[in-house]
């Protein structure tokens, strides 16, 4: 049943590709997430897909950040559709198309039914294979974890891949989500060596304002975590840039985001070398998205 926040007017995708785009072109599309028009990019295989990869971005970014354009081969869409996912990249509720909607964004748990109702959109019009992904980053996270824990054993969902978020903050980080403090580029992005020359410039289209109530929601986190994390019933992948500066990720603080997982049959750490917190933008995308589908393959059934 539409909301009526957006119902009039929802563009849909539609079965597949149009007869003047290839397999392996990345293009926008809308889905009808219950009457709210959700905007993102898609890119499909040649074939029918393995598997679908969801991508969700962070705070302060848009879809684009999984679609990186300063060098050839940074790009999640154009990588998994090389090797026979469908990835879809989503704009969260409050960016993209949806701000004009919502201009004050949505907690995570007003962002979860939104985001299950557009997959259920795209499952209707698109071939999903044997199930999907969801690849996060950062805040992206926080609304992966919270789909996780109330997916049910008929959703499809095969696992969770996130970078860019973990359980705690790290104690600068902290002090500056606690009293509302804008954060330094650094912490951000890390070392601009990272990054490929114009990243700024091709990425300008990819930042966006982090909606109020969004960005309200920032210090509730960690209990969040511990609410959500027992109830995640699929494996989960986190990873940690060599220059991450968000979250606390000393040995403890890693065995403790994993042990909270009691429920999960797997929870992999890992670090990825030479990378700050924008991973999927920076020198490091392409071995981060490697291993990120690698992590699909593990999680899909025999002989999909």
């Amino acid at each position: 049943m539409p909301t009526g926040r957006a119902a009039a007017g929802v563009a849909l995708t539609g079965p597949g590709p149009a007869a003047t785009e290839q397999p392996g072109d990345v293009r926008p599309v809308v889905l009808d997430a219950d009457g709210l028009a959700l905007s993102g990019l898609l890119c499909e295989p040649a074939g029918p897909p393995r598997a679908l990869v969801v991508a969700v971005h962070g705070g302060g970014m848009r879809a684009g950040y999984f679609h990186g354009q300063a060098r050839p081969g940074l790009s999640l869409l154009e990588l998994g559709a090389r090797l026979g996912c469908t990835v879809l990249a989503l704009d969260r509720p409050g960016y993209g198309r949806s701000a004009a909607a919502l201009p004050n964004g949505l907690p995570v748990a007003e962002q979860t039914p939104l985001l299950r109702a557009a997959l259920a959109d795209f499952a209707r019009r698109h071939p999903v294979g044997a199930g999907h992904l969801v690849l996060a980053h950062s805040f992206g996270g926080k609304l992966a974890l919270s789909l996780a824990a109330q997916a049910g054993d008929g959703d499809g969902l095969l696992g969770v891949d996130i970078s860019g978020c973990g359980r705690h903050y790290a104690p600068g980080a902290e002090d500056e989500v606690r009293h509302h403090r804008p954060a330094a580029r650094r912490r951000h992005w890390g070392p601009l060596r990272l990054y490929p020359p114009g990243t700024f410039r091709h990425s300008a289209d990819t930042v966006a304002p982090m909606p109020a109530r969004e960005a309200a929601e920032l210090t509730a986190w960690p209990g969040m975590f511990d609410r959500l994390a027992p109830r995640v019933r699929v494996p989960v992948r986190f990873t940690f840039a060599e220059h991450e500066l968000w979250w606390r990720r000393q040995e403890p603080d890693l065995a403790a985001l994993a042990a909270a997982f009691t429920a999960a049959p797997r929870v992999l750490l890992e670090h990825q070398p030479g990378a700050g917190h924008n991973i999927s933008l920076g020198w490091a995308a392409r071995a981060y998205h490697l291993r990120a589908l690698a992590f699909l393959e593990e999680c899909l059934p025999p002989g999909a």
